[in-house]
């Protein structure tokens, strides 16, 4: 008998560098402008090959998710198999270690990592568009994280437009624990602030970490009030990472409640990340560098 076999991808933590709303479609959805970044902190997923499909959720992060239909890893699944006439199935092992609803968009990097494996694994291939469609149908960060690179995304998360890549940096990510709903924090910015942004463009300069980070500045996540509204937390977090030996910006992910903070140096990331494990052992604290694409499955 031939031995199974098995593929391992990653699903790397995906960071908003700066969120702008800009807007507001008919239908209630939101339109974006944000520059979005992946690190090297990642779930992983395993799959093999089978003709059922299953899910099992393992790691530090397991019991806040559920293998129940409605899972985003098997919602995925089912949908690609849809979309390319597949019968077989496959068993999926999610190693959960970014915290859930968190705005790193733990899900929505799952969801693609399991598109990404299965089309390999199941050796199918969709029509580009149609998997982009599904994709957005998931989850509106979904398609940037099936493109897997360094973006610029507009629309509600469709636009996807590939910059420079991100120059070498370190990060810090810090979350208190507590978990914040997207659709909560929404609706609590509509009550705080009926205006919007406007869209920002900058050019990336390769390698150049000073210029970057003065153009985020510049720049702002426009769900930090409203997530601070609900989770308080937040703002410590933030004020933290401001204060932290050597960093260089400290901004909320998304829709939160992960903050992150950029650094010239993995030393310097790596210190302040045993000073905060020490000083709020309750707090979930990660250092590691953005990258530029997902990892090849292996």
């Amino acid at each position: 008998m031939m031995p199974k076999t098995t593929l391992k991808i990653t699903a790397p933590a995906k960071i908003n560098l700066y969120l702008h709303i800009i807007g507001q479609q008919s239908n209630g959805l939101h339109l974006l402008d944000s520059l979005i970044a992946f690190a090297d902190i990642h779930d992983t997923l395993c799959l093999e090959a089978s003709s059922e499909l299953g899910l099992e959720i393992n790691g530090p992060f397991a019991c806040q998710l559920t293998t129940e239909a409605d899972n985003i890893v098997l919602r995925a699944a089912r949908g690609l198999a849809r979309l390319c006439g597949v019968s077989r199935g496959a068993q999926l092992q999610l190693t959960k270690n970014l915290p859930v609803a968190s705005g790193i968009g733990g899900g929505s990097s799952n969801a693609a990592a399991a598109l990404k494996g299965l089309i390999q694994l199941w050796g199918v291939k969709p029509n580009n568009q149609d998997l982009k469609n599904l994709a957005l149908k998931l989850g509106a960060d979904v398609p940037v994280c099936l493109n897997g690179r360094d973006a610029l995304i507009s629309g509600i998360g469709e636009k996807i437009y590939e910059t420079e890549p991100i120059p070498p940096c370190s990060l810090v990510l810090v979350n208190s624990g507590q978990k914040v709903s997207t659709k909560s924090v929404f609706e609590i910015r509509a009550k705080l602030q009926s205006s919007f942004s406007r869209a920002r463009r900058f050019k990336l300069s390769k390698n150049n970490l000073v210029e970057l980070v003065s153009n985020l500045k510049s720049c702002q996540n426009d769900l930090d009030q409203a997530a601070q509204t609900l989770c308080p937390e937040i703002g410590k977090v933030l004020h933290v990472l401001e204060k932290s030996q050597g960093s260089l910006l400290a901004r909320m992910s998304g829709s939160g409640a992960t903050c992150f903070a950029l650094f010239a140096s993995p030393e310097e990331a790596n210190a302040v990340t045993l000073d905060l494990t020490q000083r709020y052992p309750n707090w979930w604290v990660k250092a590691g560098s953005l990258k530029n694409a997902y990892d090849c499955p292996r």
